[in-house]
């Protein structure tokens, strides 16, 4: 009997042992996806989401990882079965001009994001008085660098160490003392505020603001593409779902510590807020310098990793969709329209972000509300595509999946006419 205990330790020690070379050797792509969610952009949003609307938001932020994680584990499966990333699929199933449409749309999107996330280490470059325009100059360039010269590979684990940092946020939730209680109570009925009509009104345009922070359409693009580029194998598939799962929970494991320290400093104070950097100094008073550092110290290494993961998903989605080389496996001079677009970019938000007449904090807004309205777009060619059995086979979207993402979609598109009509109306 002890020798058949013994066997079957050694056998499950050895199972899990290959289990997890197995997953070790698909990580990377749908963690990455899901933290390059929490850019500086998603940093500002979330700041100004628990200033302003306190811990009830936390709700919203459960029903919005759920479906990220539904969407996200669509675009990997795409990518795993077809071996292609969702804009070869969209050109090829929907022709040129829809591929032109969807990629200028997408590309304004991603612009409005570029452009926050630097405008977020010119803030912070400013609060450590240090001379603006050779930083900005420094950043891009050192960034440009850092994609041309290295690979696959070295992109991907300089960007999982980057994720490591948002542990910051963590620690900076705990240094506000907030009331856990309450806060773990939003996530599952949101209570301890006056839900008038004006905080409704907030609710669903913030709301919208941290939908379109967390699940993006640039995500939906990238993880499909990094997947392919990284060359998973389709019987590793169950293990990749594994990884979207986890990243998924993660990016708003971490997104519940940025909402937290500054509901529980900023919203029972009442102190306004109108940017995430501005809340690294607000809730200095009341959560300690170290907090502060600590959010500011996030928001540096957000920018960054939103900055290349961004700009590398325009790139990547130019390449599929008019059918040039794009990866981070190939050569400047192979990959040279993949390089270059990626360079555009960070020139174009570079310009923007030295324009002293622009505000950024509208850039942000502006940013965060058409990836919000892009969505629904994204989102039929994602689920149409993933439930063709003609291209999937037996991989097509199970219906509880097919019909969350459907239902998602369409109370996106009403929350984002009802968005528009008060932004015009200015109600």
């Amino acid at each position: 009997m002890f020798e058949t205990i013994k066997q079957n330790v050694v056998y499950y020690t050895r199972r899990f042992r290959v289990s997890f070379l197995i997953f070790l050797s698909v990580f990377g792509p749908a963690t990455i996806t899901a933290m390059a969610d929490n850019d500086a952009a998603g940093v500002a949003t979330y700041s100004i989401a628990g200033a302003k609307l306190g811990y009830p938001i936390l709700f919203a932020l459960v029903l919005i990882t759920i479906l990220l994680a539904i969407t996200q584990e669509m675009g990997m499966r795409l990518s795993l079965v077809t071996r292609k990333g969702l804009g070869d699929s969209i050109r090829e199933y929907y022709g040129i001009r829809v591929s032109v449409f969807v990629f200028l749309l997408l590309f304004i999107a991603n612009m409005g994001t570029i452009v926050v996330n630097l405008a977020s280490i010119k803030t912070v470059g400013q609060l450590l008085h240090l001379p603006i325009a050779p930083m900005i100059i420094l950043v891009v360039f050192a960034v440009f660098l850092f994609v041309t010269k290295g690979n696959y590979k070295s992109t991907q684990n300089i960007m999982l160490v980057s994720s490591f940092f948002y542990l910051a946020y963590i620690f900076s939730a705990f240094k506000a003392q907030p009331n856990w209680g309450h806060a773990l109570s939003n996530l599952i009925v949101p209570n301890g505020v006056n839900f008038t009509p004006t905080y409704m009104k907030d609710y669903v345009l913030i709301g919208m603001g941290v939908l379109g922070t967390t699940i993006t359409p640039w995500g939906q693009f990238f993880i499909s593409s990094f997947a392919f580029d990284k060359k998973i194998d389709i019987r590793k598939l169950r293990f990749s779902q594994l990884e979207t799962y986890a990243g998924a929970f993660l990016t708003d494991f971490f997104s519940f510590f940025m909402i937290v320290a500054t509901a529980a400093t900023l919203f029972v104070h009442r102190i306004p807020l109108v940017s995430g950097e501005q809340a690294a100094l607000a809730i200095k008073p009341f959560a300690g310098e170290l907090a502060s550092f600590l959010f500011a110290f996030g928001i540096l290494n957000a920018g960054f990793m939103g900055i290349i993961v961004v700009s590398l998903t325009t790139s990547y989605a130019f390449s599929e969709f008019f059918g040039v080389t794009g990866s981070l496996d190939a050569s400047f001079r192979k990959g040279y329209t993949f390089y270059l677009i990626f360079l555009i970019q960070l020139i174009i938000a570079g310009i923007v972000v030295m324009i002293p007449s622009i505000s950024l904090f509208q850039v942000a807004i502006a940013a965060q509300t058409i990836n919000a309205m892009l969505l629904p777009v994204i989102f039929y060619f994602l689920i149409k595509i993933t439930s063709n059995p003609s291209l999937m086979g037996t991989y097509i979207n199970k219906p509880l999946q097919k019909n969350v993402a459907i239902t998602a979609s369409v109370m996106i598109v009403f929350a984002s006419i009802f968005t528009v009509i008060i932004t015009l109306l200015k109600i």
